[in-house]
């Protein structure tokens, strides 16, 4: 790259080695990395916690609204950055909420690609790092847009599911279990629409986040991807419309390789009340030692409860296998806790193929961090605390 006076500029990238290995074998150079953001003021919180402070779970649409605004904002302005450097594509895409003292600060950040031959008819943002594009591409998966679903939800935590629950006996609450399945659902469906709507029939590297909103009763689920364009001829892959797979991309190009592809990231929640054995942290505040064994069996139940739904998910769409499951407690609140479990469903194709026979070293090679900051620790105080 040069400068107006024609001397050579270095490129900013922020590409890792072994990331620039990958690309290189794709068609790549890196470019400049790339940053696009949105501020809003943080003073519509007060007007709308009145209207949450009694919520026992549940959408506040309002503030999804606003945050998926204020994403969708500033990855806008990072895809107008990526056109002003006559970019190709743009890796590692990131979107992070970050709270100041009166405003919220919507950041993206990628690093811009540049094809070496030909020009593409339309330039690509992915979620994928430079070593899972890799993956990805071999496998199959050529990425079209970076992707994400949301949804911004009451936990409950005032007088809501406390005063609701405070007779109720242990066991599952089917009424909560149906409205928080709902709730984690709605991400996920979301994240499917802005695939289609770019053409898409896959969303595959999805990461799921549930964040915490400024010191709010309001937690927003997240879900982000690489919404991709797969050359599906299997009937039953065709008919999900958009796939969608929480796979890593090694994992999947290893699936690929054996004839595997992915369905469908499927879900299942359970609430269930503690009851007479109260909430997670007083069950314990008498324990010597033994089993707790009511707490035992009702995490085991909410566990089996949680993994049923999984099954039915997948079985209903004609899986094989669900691979990669991943499970979860939370403590809601009030008694009641919440167990999730996750995975994608799988199935044997002759569509699932790869280019290459292995994966080059540097498409698996885990980066190593070689920056610390400990001064901060030592101080006890972070340097964002010192500066409010």
């Amino acid at each position: 790259m040069s400068d107006a006076a024609g001397a050579r500029q270095s490129v900013l990238s922020g590409l890792s080695g072994n990331e620039m290995y990958c690309i290189d074998l794709l068609g790549y150079h890196p470019g400049n990395l790339l940053v696009g953001n949105s501020v809003f003021s943080r003073g519509f919180l007060g007007s709308l916690s009145s209207g949450f402070r009694g919520m026992i779970g549940g959408e506040i649409t309002a503030i999804t609204e606003m945050i998926t605004q204020g994403r969708h904002l500033s990855m806008q302005r990072l895809i107008g950055e990526m056109q002003q450097h006559s970019g190709h594509g743009a890796t590692s895409v990131t979107t992070e909420l970050i709270f100041h003292a009166q405003n919220i600060e919507f950041l993206s950040v990628a690093s811009t690609l540049h094809q070496k031959v030909g020009v593409p008819a339309t330039a690509f943002t992915s979620a994928s790092d430079g070593q899972e594009l890799f993956c990805q591409v071999d496998a199959g998966y050529q990425p079209v847009s970076f992707v994400m679903g949301n949804v911004a939800y009451s936990i409950g935590v005032g007088r809501g599911i406390t005063g609701a629950f405070k007779q109720m006996a242990r066991g599952e609450v089917r009424q909560y279990s149906d409205l928080f399945a709902q709730t984690r659902n709605l991400a996920l469906q979301r994240i499917v629409d802005e695939a289609r709507s770019v053409g898409a029939n896959a969303v595959v590297g999805i990461t799921t986040n549930i964040l915490p909103f400024g010191g709010t009763a309001v937690q927003e689920m997240l879900m982000v991807g690489t919404a991709s364009q797969h050359d599906i001829s299997d009937p039953s892959l065709a008919a999900m419309g958009v796939v969608t797979s929480d796979l890593t991309a090694e994992e999947m190009w290893s699936l690929a390789r054996i004839g595997y592809a992915p369905m469908k990231l499927v879900m299942g929640t359970s609430v269930y009340s503690l009851g007479f054995v109260g909430g997670i942290t007083s069950a314990f505040k008498n324990f010597v030692k033994g089993e707790i064994n009511e707490l035992t069996q009702l995490i085991y139940g909410a566990r089996e409860e949680s993994l049923g739904k999984v099954r039915d998910q997948a079985t209903a769409v004609g899986a094989d296998d669900v691979i990669g499951i991943k499970t979860y407690v939370y403590d809601l609140g009030g008694r009641l806790i919440e167990f999730l479990a996750i995975g994608t469903a799988v199935r044997r194709t002759t569509a699932a193929h790869t280019r290459s026979e292995q994966l080059p070293p540097q498409a698996i090679v885990r980066d190593r961090d070689t920056f610390f900051n400990t001064a901060e620790r030592a101080y006890g105080v972070t340097l964002t605390e010192q500066q409010q």
